[in-house]
């Protein structure tokens, strides 16, 4: 028996979602066990620096509302609907999520999100999903003011629970 034979979502090479024919394939967890899983994902968002005094000395609010505020809710929104969004990923009833924005130096937004859950596979999607859509809202909210604006930085900060932990 091969290793792809025993997981069909695991090909012989190793990778995930492909079956032994190399066929897309959603992963089964039914063998796995049950734990607590947390993943934080970060997104930067960087404004040119007129954007960035605006949005400083406005508390943070455009012509579309309270910029962070709705970020939050957006990001927050999204990585409850991650399954809905990326093929494959398990449908998930995350039991809590954060997102926290804060405004650095050098125009830079640093958008985290944070999600848990205790179930049989893990949240990274959802955090990576949760941090992205935040920072594509503030990108929204502040495009009026400037097209100039990057996102930069998707990425996995922190995960725990499942086969091994990982921190960036």
């Amino acid at each position: 028996m091969t290793r792809s034979s025993r997981n069909p979502a695991l090909n012989a090479h190793g990778l995930t979602h492909l079956d032994r024919d190399n066929r897309p394939a959603m992963v089964d967890v039914s063998g796995k066990e049950v734990t607590q899983r947390v993943a934080v994902a970060e997104a930067r968002v960087v404004l040119p620096s007129n954007v960035a005094r605006a949005l400083k000395a406005s508390g943070h609010r455009t012509k579309k509302g309270p910029v962070f505020d709705t970020a939050i809710i957006a990001g927050v929104m999204a990585a409850k609907r991650t399954h809905e969004l990326i093929p494959f990923c398990h449908p998930l009833g995350l039991e809590n999520c954060a997102v926290e924005i804060e405004a650095a130096r050098g125009g830079v937004i640093v958008i985290r999100c944070r999600v848990s859950v205790r179930h049989k596979t893990g949240v990274e999607m959802e955090a990576l999903t949760g941090a992205s859509v935040a920072a594509l809202t503030v990108y929204d909210m502040c495009k009026a003011l400037s097209h100039d604006i990057r996102i930069e930085g998707v990425q996995l900060v922190e995960k725990t629970g499942g086969k091994k932990d990982f921190k960036r």
